[in-house]
């Protein structure tokens, strides 16, 4: 009761309830949030602070950048949604806010756009060897049916094209990067899409900064080729799955396309399947029958492994 009694207080405040509604529509920083509502940084802060606390926002750090969103987990997550969702459409300082953000969103957009066309050559040159990224797509809606899946991490999310097409069919999803620039590019794309129940956030897939069997989907695409150790990645990966949860790996079959390796930076040529399956099993997994997608020169495997052991304790929440 008493947190409940906390939360609405944080939240009946004339700002505070615009911040929530802003929070609801993307990852902001305080410097945006302040552009927007027009008032002093400091004054801002004090609000995201209060909203923080009531566990109706989520505050994530990366580098010397905190973005804000609106909670996904925890006690005030529902009245979170609960209020945004009550708060009528034609209000116009909210619209008014909305259109602020918009002009936020599309200057993401382009920096997304211009670091994009700086890196998509290579991008291009890779897929040109190999099946239509369409058909893995596919392949993928196949495997995660809508409902079927409550919580989904995508490990080095990329451009966030994996949660864009799999977060309609889950509750919530979150993708993983190292690189801010490539953050930047997801949550452009996540914006485009309007993706509510997507976030990302900046991590190391060796050390993911979530808590052990928190999640019963978790996709490794087209990642494992750049890791120094694709074991310790697939066994970190197994570590937050709940029992009876899946991983998903997308990648090449062991082929001799050297220059990839001197190019582009691929730590490994491919995969074979008794690899993949070898640290599947030493990761607590149990593999199921790889499905291939046959390329020219390249070939693409998924392999999908389920947890089927207890999962270990540990981290706290994301």
């Amino acid at each position: 009761m008493e947190a409940l009694l906390a939360a609405l207080k944080a939240a009946a405040e004339p700002t505070r309830l615009r911040l929530l509604v802003l929070c609801a529509h993307s990852d902001l920083t305080v410097s945006e949030l302040t552009h927007i509502l027009g008032q002093s940084q400091p004054r801002v802060s004090r609000h995201l602070k209060l909203l923080c606390e009531a566990g109706l926002l989520d505050r994530r750090r990366e580098g010397s950048w905190a973005y804000f969103r609106l909670a996904q987990r925890g006690s005030g997550a529902e009245l979170a949604r609960t209020l945004v969702d009550t708060v009528p459409g034609d209000d116009p300082t909210l619209t008014l806010d909305l259109e602020r953000l918009e002009a936020i969103v599309r200057a993401r957009a382009e920096r997304a756009a211009a670091y994009f066309r700086r890196n998509a050559a290579q991008w291009d040159k890779i897929r040109s060897l190999h099946i239509d990224e369409r058909e893995v797509e596919k392949a993928l809606l196949d495997l995660v049916p809508p409902g079927r899946f409550s919580d989904l991490i995508d490990i080095g999310t990329g451009t966030g094209r994996i949660i864009e097409i799999l977060g309609p069919r889950v509750e919530r999803a979150l993708g993983i990067d190292l690189s801010q620039e490539m953050l930047l590019v997801a949550r452009s794309n996540l914006d485009r899409a309007r993706v509510r129940n997507g976030l990302v956030r900046q991590g190391d897939m060796y050390q993911l900064p979530v808590a052990s069997a928190s999640f019963d989907l978790a996709v490794i695409h087209q990642v494992l080729h750049y890791a120094e150790t694709p074991e310790a990645a697939i066994a970190e990966a197994a570590r937050v799955l709940r029992p009876e949860g899946r991983l998903i790996v997308v990648d090449f079959a062991a082929h001799e396309v050297e220059r990839l390796r001197s190019e582009h930076m691929h730590r490994w040529l491919g995969f074979r399947d008794q690899d993949i399956e070898a640290w599947f099993g030493s990761a607590g997994l149990a593999a199921e029958t790889p499905i291939y997608l046959p390329g020219d020169p390249l070939n693409v495997v998924i392999w999908c492994a389920v947890r089927r052991l207890p999962a270990v304790s540990g981290r706290t929440g994301w």
